[in-house]
């Protein structure tokens, strides 16, 4: 069953999401659907040759993505960010998920902004 699951959560979130994040948890209330991810332990490739210690999450992020079926999306995001043992620098991934002057991920922005043409 977990498999078939993780399949559907696969085809529904955006792969970038999929790659780089946790669904930790599903809430629903009323016709919302609050999908809660964390930022996987990965260090970013930037910054490979360098020593790094995970400290913890910033704020979460909300954006809100595709309906699905009659519920509105909302995805909490909460990025990692490490601290560089040597520079002593926190150092993050720099993540471009929301749209530009929106709070909609880029790929929502986008299909809204073709539709809205015709």
């Amino acid at each position: 069953m977990e498999e078939s699951f993780n399949l559907l959560i696969k085809l529904l979130l955006p792969s970038y999401i999929i790659d780089h994040f946790e669904l930790k948890t599903i809430d629903k209330q009323d016709e919302i659907l609050h999908l809660n991810l964390e930022e996987k332990n990965n260090v970013p490739s930037e910054y490979s040759k360098d020593l790094l210690q995970s400290k913890g999450f910033f704020d979460p992020i909300t954006v809100q993505d595709f309906p699905i079926r009659e519920y509105k999306v909302y995805l909490h995001i909460k990025r990692r960010r490490w601290l560089n043992m040597t520079t002593n620098k926190v150092v993050y991934r720099d993540w471009n998920i929301v749209a530009k002057g929106t709070r909609l991920t880029q790929e929502f922005a986008s299909f809204l902004k073709e539709i809205n043409r015709y």
